[in-house]
């Protein structure tokens, strides 16, 4: 499902992804999406985006409402009026939280991850341990809060097996409206879609596979910030990203 592609620029090397439209090719509009767990999980690693980040991506002529002027006073604010120590460059291109797998499509370095633990922790070291019990410390020697006694005595943590890698399993395929809207696929719920658009040519129906690279998942962010026909304005509207 995924290989590698080369890119220009900031985006040297990133990911391309796929997934499966159902197209009516009568009313030229994507009904909905079959998408596997890396393109769900990017499509929600998009609402981890500080919105400095998203006009940065998109160009500020391109934002919808205000957001882009305003990052564009930021970014014109003369360092006479800045505060000493106040970081400019923290607002026009700010640190991504941690958010689900393949925000990295968009060509943006990889959240830092929190500290993996020590694995080593401390409990009471009295023989009445019994009663200390739901106390234990990272910090060896640190006083018990229930008899004051040192904490000295090593005990293991235990990872849980098998660490989630991004946001949504892998065993489910999902639907993907037009939309963006994302749940899980069942041959049922596919049949109710269908009845949903009153679909009656079934001839007219057509199942097409698209690559999501780094250019459709800029066109993805923006569309989804200004449309609700998102897949169909990124896919079939032949539309290229703008850039400031």
């Amino acid at each position: 499902r995924r290989r590698p592609i080369e890119m220009t620029g900031s985006t040297a090397a990133t990911t391309t992804l796929s997934m499966k439209l159902l197209v009516d090719t009568k009313g030229r509009r994507v009904l909905f999406a079959e998408a596997g767990k890396d393109v769900v999980d990017f499509l929600f690693s998009l609402l981890a985006l500080p919105i400095g980040t998203v006009v940065k991506l998109i160009g500020a002529k391109s934002m919808v409402g205000s957001a882009g002027d305003l990052y564009r006073s930021v970014e014109k604010l003369d360092g006479t009026y800045v505060q000493p120590g106040a970081a400019k460059e923290e607002i026009l291109r700010p640190v991504m939280a941690r958010s689900p797998a393949n925000s990295a499509l968009l060509g943006l370095p990889a959240p830092t991850p929190p500290p993996a633990p020590s694995n080593r922790f401390f409990k009471c070291s009295i023989a009445s341990y019994s009663v200390c019990r739901d106390y234990v410390t990272d910090v060896s020697g640190t006083k018990c809060p229930r008899c004051s006694n040192a904490m000295t005595t090593q005990i293991q943590y235990a990872p849980p097996a098998g660490a989630a890698d991004g946001f949504v399993r892998g065993v489910v395929t999902y639907t993907v409206m037009d939309s963006l809207a994302v749940s899980p696929m069942s041959a049922i719920s596919s049949i109710t879609l269908l009845n949903t658009f009153a679909v009656t040519d079934l001839t007219a129906l057509q199942e097409k596979t698209v690559q999501i690279g780094y250019k459709e998942g800029l066109e993805i962010l923006k569309a989804s910030l200004q449309s609700k026909t998102v897949l169909t304005d990124v896919f079939l509207g032949n539309k290229s990203p703008s850039h400031d």
